[in-house]
């Protein structure tokens, strides 16, 4: 052979699959974890030595939560349908209601909601996601967004309390949804920064990383010390070979491997050869018995999501027992044409979320896997325009998520009460929930709830104990309750 080992390495490095690469820098980013002795503890609460995945489903743009979870009920007490409609119907912008779908929901006195009919079953059978409500698989975490300590009407028109920066942003709204604070520009998401923690106990020889994006590069599966393998919906495991001019693959591979035993008294060229040793191991995981779910719509988010059912599958044999999962629906920004497009969007979402939820009850993993969804933020209860068919909204801010798994304490609403005593904001112009005062009110939600608070919830079920939780989101600290309660206790 007359290549050399680095010109072989040089040649051939560039044509690693995805799953080689990412877990190469996993390794490394473990190797700095180890470096710095990151401590854990487990003592504040019970960690669960089951398997656990989070998957994240972000909406991007701003999905208009207004028109996803609307008062299905007239009690003139709080928001009711009639002050829904009252401001939206003459555009052409409620949705009617008698096409919502009902929802008891036992925090608002066991009055009626109703979700965006475009969230009920496509073509009957139960491929949608709203009867999973009544089974008590599904959950909203009301009038969540983005806060740096609580805001009240009165403390964010008078400046007494700091607000997140740049309010209303698409990019920075992300950022802060993503990052887990609202107080800085954060460089790692409140995923990484899960990894970050929970990889050395969880998976320590994990063949892949625990955090895994299948919408590319993200902020929010960034971490500090771990880094993520990110994927598209193709298939798996493709086979580790360099292109032309080697074409027969078993020499290439026989030569491959021979390298790969060269140098070992090099702690560096030892450990990359352990690496890449682990990334061989993953494709071949992957590329034995291939597993392809049925059931999926075969969308943009169906087919993500068609692909963390697949790594999912084969967790025992990639040796992990936390993921963390993320994936983007796009095209919410809907200033116009919004009735039709978050229509189609919703539609897609819920299919996805409902052939996601059934899958993973034929993988016996209902109650391991926990769906939840997020955003830049919601939209103006003004609409953007007039005309039926043309009206959208604006940027706003607090809003309604969906979180959809066999872990939920219960169908209901969850988060900290706004003005009106209830998580579910007041649908008016100029009251205590909204931001903006006088002529140029829009109704702009101030949250009741953080992300942080919403987020935190989450990452204690899948393993976060409490005395950890403010390295992951640092101003936790700054609120009330850490547990929003939706998810069942961590039981070990």
């Amino acid at each position: 052979m007359k290549e050399n080992r680095r010109e072989f390495l040089i040649k051939t490095g560039c044509t690693l699959t995805m799953t080689a690469l990412a877990t190469q820098m996993r390794h490394l980013g473990l190797m700095s974890a180890y470096a710095q002795k990151h401590e854990i503890d487990n003592s504040a609460n019970a960690v669960p030595s089951d398997y656990r995945a989070l998957v994240c489903i972000f909406m991007a743009g701003g999905n208009d939560g207004n028109n996803m979870v609307i008062p299905n009920h007239n009690d003139a007490t709080i928001s009711n349908y009639t002050a829904y409609s009252t401001i939206r119907n003459a555009s052409g912008l409620a949705i009617p209601q008698a096409s919502l779908l009902p929802i008891t929901v036992p925090r608002m006195g066991g009055l009626t909601y109703g979700l965006h009919p475009a969230l009920g079953p496509l073509g009957g059978g139960n491929n949608g996601i709203h009867d999973l409500w009544s089974i008590g698989k599904m959950a909203v975490v009301a009038n969540v967004g983005t806060l740096i300590k609580p805001l009240t009407r009165t403390t964010y028109q008078n400046n007494s309390v700091p607000k997140p920066y740049q309010l209303f942003s698409h990019s920075d709204q992300i950022a802060q949804y993503q990052g887990g604070r609202s107080d800085l520009v954060s460089f790692t998401g409140w995923g990484g920064r899960i990894s970050d923690l929970r990889t050395s106990p969880d998976n320590p020889s994990g063949l892949i990383p625990m955090i895994t994006s299948i919408s590319g590069a993200q902020l929010f599966t960034a971490g500090q010390t771990t880094l993520p393998l990110a994927i598209g919906t193709g298939t798996l495991g493709s086979v580790l070979n360099p292109t032309s001019p080697n074409t027969n693959n078993s020499a290439v591979r026989t030569a491959f491997n021979s390298l790969r035993t060269v140098d070992l008294s090099n702690d560096l060229v030892a450990a990359a050869d352990h690496i890449t040793d682990s990334a061989m191991a993953a494709n071949a995981v992957f590329q034995t018995n291939p597993y392809d779910p049925s059931g999926f719509p075969t969308t943009n988010i169906g087919n993500q999501l068609r692909q963390v059912a697949r790594v999912i599958k084969k967790r025992t044999d990639l040796s992990v027992n936390r993921q963390v999962f993320f994936v983007q629906l796009g095209g919410f920004d809907t200033h116009s044409g919004q009735v039709t497009a978050q229509n189609t969007l919703l539609s897609q979402l819920g299919q996805a979320m409902r052939a996601f939820y059934n899958e993973m009850v034929t993988q016996g993993l209902e109650d391991k896997v926990t769906q939840f969804t997020m955003a830049d933020f919601s939209r103006t209860l003004s609409p953007a325009g007039t005309g039926a068919g043309t009206v959208g909204s604006d940027h706003a801010w607090g809003n309604h998520h969906f979180v959809v798994g066999g872990s939920l304490t219960g169908a209901d609403f969850y988060g900290m009460n706004g003005s009106n005593g209830t998580p579910y904001p007041h649908l008016a112009f100029n009251t205590g929930d909204d931001a903006d005062s006088g002529t140029g009110a829009r109704g702009r939600w101030i949250p009741a709830t953080s992300v942080e608070q919403y987020a935190a919830t989450l990452a204690r079920w899948f393993g976060v104990p409490d005395a950890n939780m403010a390295s992951v989101f640092p101003n936790i600290g700054n609120f009330a309750s850490s547990n929003l309660g939706f998810m069942q206790p961590p039981a070990a």
